[in-house]
């Protein structure tokens, strides 16, 4: 089975394991046998809205099996990020939510709503209801030199009703109005990986994400394997016109796959399908599942745009044949 080369997965959570209050079809079941099997479950997440202890509630009600030691946001990341740069117990601007804050609280620091309080950084992360007064105290603190500290750059975030507006940009605001540029600590930059294999111990993680620009690009960073499932953001045309730093090292429909031998990928062919780039197009014949046409086909341009990477105009065709 895939899951058995590896000893931890870094799970993310929107799009992987749930769309907004519902599970992803087949999740809970997928994680509930790879933890059955030996596998470590971490949910990493780049949402610093809720606490761990909220997100593993969420995730129970659901039928996944979590705790809140499980559970690694990208709020924790940006708290370790400012406890490291800043002295213990300084005031730090939290232009977020409850997971925000506590994440910064556990860091030893104190956190504050006004730029009044003179605050050495400034946190910022998606919450519910995020004001434009919260903002403007963010946009003054950062304008005075407090370090701006931003949880991730995420444009968007899947829901139930679709993409909404993520924390990048919210981000855009603070930085429009000072001109200043945040650290980011979440996915794909290498803070928040961090901060899951201190908790985690992990040895052999395999990352797990929807997003080819935070979840993969994250496991390139990092120099580890990554597993591209087709339940939230990314689309097959994005995998085939995805560059270097954006092509995983398995792609599958969901979490079932985790629990399946991966099927050899070679010189274009997979199950029963063969890709060919020819002429500058794809060239995909055979037949089988959807999945393992879209992994040939994957192989055969990466291979052929190297470096580089394919035009969607040249892609279309094929995926055609996909359905």
């Amino acid at each position: 089975m895939l899951i058995d080369g590896y000893d931890t997965l870094l799970l993310d959570l929107d799009g992987v394991v749930y769309l907004g209050r519902h599970a992803v079809p087949g999740a809970p079941q997928a994680l509930e046998a790879a933890r059955r099997r030996g596998a470590r479950l971490a949910y990493v997440t780049n949402n610093a809205s809720r606490t761990p202890a909220a997100i593993a509630a969420h995730l129970r009600e659901l039928g996944v099996p979590a705790r809140g030691e499980d559970v690694v946001t990208s709020a924790q990341a940006a708290a370790r990020l400012v406890a490291e740069r800043v002295p213990a117990g300084s005031n730090v601007l939290v232009v977020g939510g409850s997971g925000l804050r506590l994440a910064v609280r556990d860091r030893g620091l104190r956190p504050v709503t006004t730029a009044a309080a003179e605050p050495v950084a400034g946190a910022q992360g998606i919450a519910p209801g995020l004001s434009y007064e919260l903002l403007s105290e963010g946009a003054l603190a950062v304008r005075r030199g407090a370090l701006f500290v931003a949880s991730n750059g995420d444009a968007t975030m899947p829901t139930g009703r679709g993409e909404q507006p993520g924390n990048g940009a919210m981000v855009r605001v603070i930085a429009h109005a000072t001109g200043v540029e945040p650290v980011y600590a979440g996915k794909p930059d290498p803070p928040l990986h961090r901060e899951s294999v201190i908790r985690t111990g992990a040895r052999r993680p395999l990352v797990v994400g929807d997003r080819l620009d935070t979840d993969i690009e994250g496991a390139v960073n990092a120099g580890v394997d990554g597993l591209l499932v087709l339940t939230g953001v990314a689309r097959p045309v994005d995998l085939l016109t995805a560059g270097p730093r954006h092509r995983p090292a398995y792609v599958a429909e969901d979490l079932g796959a985790l629990l399946e031998p991966y099927p050899r990928v070679r010189d274009g062919e997979c199950g029963g399908w063969r890709a060919r780039w020819a002429d500058g197009t794809l060239r995909l014949d055979g037949d089988g599942s959807r999945i393992d046409g879209l992994r040939a086909a994957c192989d055969a341009v990466w291979a052929a745009a190297g470096d580089g990477r394919a035009e969607e105009d040249a892609v279309k065709q094929a995926l055609g044949r996909l359905g």
